[in-house]
């Protein structure tokens, strides 16, 4: 007969881990990225406080607070909800109300489209808890998405219950909170396929035990995958079909994806202490309009062709050029942000292919920069590190 592996039989195993995470960073002063969860805590109180509505078993949210937490807004008492994600309404409602299904969530788009930080949100909100998480390679076992032993215990004692080591997805199903699973495409074939019963029939087997963990209410995945692994590792159809896909679209507009690099870099610069940068915003505003011209393949006008250079030139990486500028300035500048602080990120950036990349840049440089009125300072700069 099999037996059942309720929640209280993990119960120990996630708070630990949880409280292992949050005692780490408290005794070795503040986290250099603190989990969503702990960085937005007063946003997540808030929104708590003032949600009443309909919340599914073992959420924390309702599903229009959760969405309210991604996209921003202002409550009733006028607390002010941060955006986490700047983008289409919709794409977020359908990821929410996903999750309050049966069905697991796949986030998928081009690298650099926030998938993971989207995948972080959404599990703080919705069980708040981020760090059931499992990162995909290609060297990923079964046992990240099952569970493992204490090798010690097991051929000491043999299979039992204490030998066992829970994985992040036994341990979201016993406790109906929700696992993350990133670049799921990156993990081999035959590991992915692990999940399948999982999202199907909702139990885990633990064929050593004669026993089985049953998922509660609450419990879900969200799984993200990068458009440009296609071919690495496909899903197979019979777990592609446990997902709804959900797709993250680059930013629409010059204008969100200002917005995004801008309150991603100020976040990131707080959390670094570097100094805020005077009119930095100059600058921002021209890497972005040389990452999208790139990689769009024409400028910003519609009057030139241009050749895309190999790298996705995404916005995370925009966001990565900037903050490197500002803790340039801050350390070997006087802190105001110019050209010559993201000249080399920037290059570092577009060339990927020393070959073929390199010559896209220069092309790009003579042919629009130096031609582009008020980017002189901006050419010269981008010509020295070039050369």
């Amino acid at each position: 007969m099999t037996a059942t592996v309720t929640a209280a039989g993990t119960t120990t195993d996630a708070t630990a881990g949880r409280t292992a995470s949050a005692s780490a960073s408290t005794t070795g002063g503040p986290a250099l990225r603190p989990h969503a969860e702990d960085a937005f805590a007063g946003e997540l109180k808030a929104l708590a406080a003032a949600d009443d509505r309909p919340r599914p078993t073992r959420w924390r949210l309702s599903p229009w607070a959760v969405s309210t937490y991604l996209l921003g807004g202002t409550l009733p008492d006028g607390t002010v909800i941060t955006p986490k994600y700047v983008g289409p309404r919709r794409i977020v409602e359908v990821a929410v109300t996903t999750l309050a299904t049966d069905r697991a969530l796949l986030l998928l788009g081009v690298p650099g489209t926030a998938k993971t930080w989207v995948s972080e949100h959404l599990a703080a909100a919705v069980s708040g808890d981020s760090t059931l998480l499992v990162q995909g390679t290609a060297g990923t076992p079964e046992e990240a998405l099952r569970y493992g032993w204490n090798y010690a215990q097991l051929l000491a004692d043999g299979p039992s219950r204490d030998a066992l080591v829970p994985s992040p997805v036994m341990r979201a199903m016993a406790e109906g909170m929700t696992a993350r699973v990133e670049e799921l495409t990156r993990i081999p074939a035959d590991v992915q396929d692990t999940l399948i019963t999982v999202l199907s029939e909702k139990t885990l087997p633990i064929p050593e035990l004669g026993e089985e963990v049953q998922a509660v209410r609450g419990f879900n995945v969200i799984a993200t995958a990068n458009d440009r692994d296609r071919g690495v590792n496909e899903l197979s159809s019979a777990l592609r079909r446990r997902f709804n896909t959900v797709v993250l679209p680059l930013p629409a507009t010059p204008e969100a994806e200002l917005d995004i690099v801008s309150r991603r870099v100020d976040q990131i610069g707080r959390s670094l202490d570097l100094p805020a940068a005077p009119d930095g915003a100059d600058e921002i505003r021209r890497v972005v309009t040389v990452f999208r011209e790139l990689r769009d393949g024409v400028t910003a006008d519609g009057r030139t062709k241009l050749k895309s250079p190999s790298g996705t030139l995404s916005t995370a990486e925009a966001i990565s050029v900037v903050t490197g500028g500002l803790a340039l300035t801050a350390h070997f500048g006087d802190g105001a942000l110019r050209a010559g602080d993201v000249a080399a990120g920037i290059l570092g950036a577009v060339v990927r292919d020393p070959a073929a990349d390199r010559v896209i840049w220069q092309e790009y440089l003579e042919t629009v920069v130096r031609e582009r009125e008020g980017w002189k300072d901006f050419y010269r700069a981008c010509r020295e590190v070039s050369e």
